[in-house]
C-alpha cells in the first residue's frame, strides 16, 4: 500500500523502541482540552468558530456520544494582570464582565483581595479528547488508511514525481507526504530534504491535586489568570492546576520540571485559598508553534505538504483544520470561511 494511504510514526530514536506502540501518548492524550471560543490569535477564532459544527451538532457515524459538556471559564487577573486581562478581552465574543462579587458567588475560594478584575466565557466547554481522537482513527480505517505506529520515517526523497519513504520496515512510496508530525515536524522535514520552518515545541505541565474539603468545587468553570500565569479545572472530584508555562525544548517525550510546576502552583496558591499539600501525579506535554503562533497548512516543496504549529489550540481546531487539508491535499476548494485563511496559514508565508 502506498504510504500516502499511511500515517507512519516519528522517528524518536532509542527510547520509543522500548515501549509498546500506541497512539495519542503525547500532546494529545495529555489534553486538558476545553473548547474556547475566543482562545488564541484572530485566525485561531476563525478556525474555533469553524469547529464549532461538527462540536456542537455531532457526526453520528464518528462520535456515539456528544463531545461537549458544560464548564464555562472563569478569567481573572490582580492589579499587576489587568493589562493582559484588557487585552483578554479586545475581540472576544460572548464574554461576561463580572463584579467581584459575582466572580466570588462562582468560586468563593477566590481571595478577595487579590482579585482586581474577572470576566466569564460561559459556552467554553469541555472536550472529550479521547472520543474525537478514535472518532478521527475509525474514520481513517474506514476511508482505507492504514496506521503503522512505532514506525518512523528514516528518510525521504522525491524521485520521479513522488516521493520514496525508507522505514525500518522498507520502502513506502507516495504521491503527496504530509508532514503532520506535530513536535517533529522540522524534524521529518529535514529527513526528506525539506527546509525547517523554525517551528519550535514547548513544555507545559500540569498537576493533579486533592479537591479542598472547604469548598464544593463540583460546579465551578475553569479558573484561568488572564496574565497565564496558572489555570485550575476541576474534574472527577480533583484539582487539575497548570503553570502555563511555555519553555523552549527540543522535540522528546516531555516530562515535569519540579520547579517549574512548584512556582507555578504558588502562583495559584496566591490567587486562590487552595493549599496545596500533596500533589496525586503531574505530567508535561510540548506544545508547537510556528515563529508567528499561527498553524502552518500548505504545500510548500513539490508534494510536500505541511500540517503542523497547531499550538495548544490543536484539539479544538481538528476539525476546521482537518477539513482544510483535506481540501488542498485533494485539490478542492475549501469553505469560504476557511479559503480566506489561506495566506495566513501557508508555509511560504516564512518566505
Amino acid at each position: 500500500m502506498s504510504a500516502s494511504r499511511q500515517r507512519l510514526g516519528r522517528g524518536r530514536g532509542s527510547r520509543s523502541s522500548s515501549r509498546k506502540p500506541a497512539t495519542a501518548t503525547n500532546s494529545t492524550g495529555r489534553s486538558a482540552a476545553i473548547y474556547i471560543r475566543n482562545y488564541g490569535n484572530a485566525v485561531i477564532r476563525v478556525l474555533n468558530a469553524a469547529s464549532a459544527p461538527l462540536f456542537e451538532q455531532g457526526d453520528a457515524s464518528l462520535f456515539p456520544h456528544p463531545l461537549l459538556t458544560p464548564r464555562g471559564v472563569l478569567n481573572v487577573a490582580d492589579v499587576d494582570g489587568l493589562a493582559r486581562h484588557e487585552a483578554m478581552l479586545e475581540g472576544a465574543h460572548g464574554m461576561e464582565i463580572l463584579t467581584r462579587e459575582q466572580a466570588l458567588a462562582m468560586v468563593p475560594a477566590l481571595r478577595p483581595e487579590k482579585l482586581a478584575a474577572a470576566a466569564y466565557e460561559r459556552d467554553a466547554q469541555d472536550i472529550d479528547v479521547s472520543a474525537l481522537h478514535e472518532g478521527w482513527l475509525r474514520n481513517a480505517r474506514a476511508n482505507g488508511a492504514t496506521l503503522m505506529v512505532g514506525t518512523p520515517m528514516l528518510s525521504a526523497a522525491r524521485e520521479g514525481g513522488r516521493w520514496r519513504i525508507d522505514t525500518p520496515g522498507g520502502a513506502l512510496t507516495a504521491t503527496i507526504l504530509v508532514d503532520a508530525a506535530g513536535a517533529w515536524a522540522d524534524d521529518v522535514a529535514g529527513r526528506a530534504g525539506v527546509a525547517s520552518l523554525g517551528l519550535q515545541p514547548m513544555r507545559r505541565s500540569i498537576a493533579v491535586i486533592p479537591a479542598p474539603e472547604a469548598y464544593d468545587i463540583a460546579g465551578w468553570p475553569l479558573i484561568a489568570d488572564s496574565a497565564e500565569g496558572w489555570y485550575a479545572k476541576p474534574d472527577a472530584g480533583k484539582l487539575y492546576v497548570s503553570p502555563t508555562e511555555e519553555i523552549s525544548v527540543d522535540p522528546h517525550d516531555a516530562y515535569v520540571d519540579d520547579m517549574v510546576l512548584a512556582e507555578g502552583l504558588w502562583r495559584f496558591e496566591q490567587a486562590v485559598d487552595v493549599p496545596v499539600n500533596r500533589v496525586e501525579r503531574s505530567w508535561a506535554g510540548l506544545r508547537t508553534f510556528a515563529p508567528d503562533r499561527t498553524p502552518v497548512v500548505g504545500f510548500g516543496d513539490d508534494g510536500f505538504f505541511w500540517l503542523a504549529g497547531q499550538g495548544g489550540y490543536g484539539i479544538q481546531t481538528s476539525p476546521a483544520l482537518s477539513a482544510l487539508a483535506a481540501a488542498l491535499v485533494k485539490g478542492e476548494r475549501p469553505p469560504d470561511e476557511l479559503e480566506a485563511l489561506l495566506p495566513a496559514l501557508s508555509p511560504t508565508r516564512f518566505g
